[in-house]
């Protein structure tokens, strides 16, 4: 654990926490080994047949389509299982949505090579390794900045909201500049799950009448719940960076590429779905679908990897 874990935990000892299903982390498990096979298939061997199900003879490129498809279907069915109990609380329908953004930007980073991480893209533009680090240094200061003006119990048009979290917190926090990327793509990746995961874990089970509490966001006084709607913008916001930056460095994801982040945005749409239900009822039908189909997706790709060249 690190210091950072540790305030963290701290300043939100007291609220209700809402940890990860165990049937989500076998997902994952899933669908990180389905697009390892899946990555494996160079484009050339796009064309050439795959034995779908033992039933019949299709494309290779199929089988891609054929996990999004699955994990596209079980989110309706994750959705319909769930529509009769409940609802979900509001803190978990606002941070929900950034764990879609997670999955679509772990879909883009998975193309990436090693080298171009670090590749000036010229113009006084950030490299894809610098960006990362800002969205994983942000995601810090909205959990922990998040927590602490929770602590404060004031409303946004209190007259004694402090102007800005204390000098000497925010330099806890690291930033594009000091967040420590030792690794490459993996390496961001893990960080950031753990960071989300974590932050989602003390932070989603706020009751509404928290969520209203004051907050600033760029000095500007807005509610906590405003500053959690923030996590899944913020990603987007710099994946379409990323994005840019690739453009610059004159670089073209393959086919393979732009299939493997299909699947993985499928995949983060599904997790969106069944992310902090309940473990009992419907909430447990909806995230027991949501791991049948990330293992479907899986025996999909192991069978194609198999038979591609």
């Amino acid at each position: 654990m690190t210091m950072l874990d540790a305030l963290l935990l701290d300043l939100t000892a007291d609220l209700t926490l809402r940890p990860l299903a165990p049937g989500i982390l076998a997902a994952r498990a899933d669908i990180r080994a389905a697009v390892a096979d899946l990555a494996t298939i160079p484009d050339a061997a796009l064309d050439d047949p795959w034995n779908w199900s033992g039933t019949g003879m299709s494309e290779t490129r199929f089988a891609f389509y054929r996990a999004y498809e699955t994990l596209e279907l079980a989110a309706a069915d994750a959705e319909a299982a769930v529509a009769d109990g409940p609802s979900r609380p509001s803190a978990v329908r606002l941070i929900a949505p950034a764990t879609a953004a997670r999955w679509d930007l772990h879909g883009l980073l998975h193309g990436i090579s090693d080298a171009d991480w670090d590749t000036d893209p010229g113009d006084g533009e950030w490299t894809i390794r610098r960006t990362i680090a800002h969205i994983i240094g942000s995601q810090h200061s909205f959990a922990w900045g998040t927590a602490w003006w929770l602590r404060q119990a004031l409303w946004a048009d209190d007259p004694s909201l402090p102007r800005r979290v204390p000098a000497e917190f925010l330099a806890a926090l690291p930033n594009e500049d000091t967040e420590d990327l030792a690794g490459i793509r993996t390496e961001a990746a893990a960080r950031l799950d753990a960071l989300l995961d974590l932050s989602f874990e003390r932070l989603a089970g706020l009751p509404d009448d928290m969520l209203a509490l004051g907050a600033r966001y760029g000095g500007v006084p807005v509610s906590v719940g405003f500053r959690m709607g923030r996590w899944s913008s913020h990603i987007r916001e710099h994946t379409i960076q990323v994005e840019k930056t690739l453009a610059m460095l004159d670089r073209r994801p393959t086919e393979v590429d732009r299939l493997v982040r299909l699947v993985l945005g499928a995949y983060g749409r599904l997790e969106a779905v069944v992310l902090g239900l309940p473990t009992q009822a419907g909430g447990a039908t909806a995230t027991a679908i949501a791991t049948r189909a990330a293992g479907e997706a899986r025996r999909i790709a192991s069978s194609a990897a198999v038979s591609a060249p």
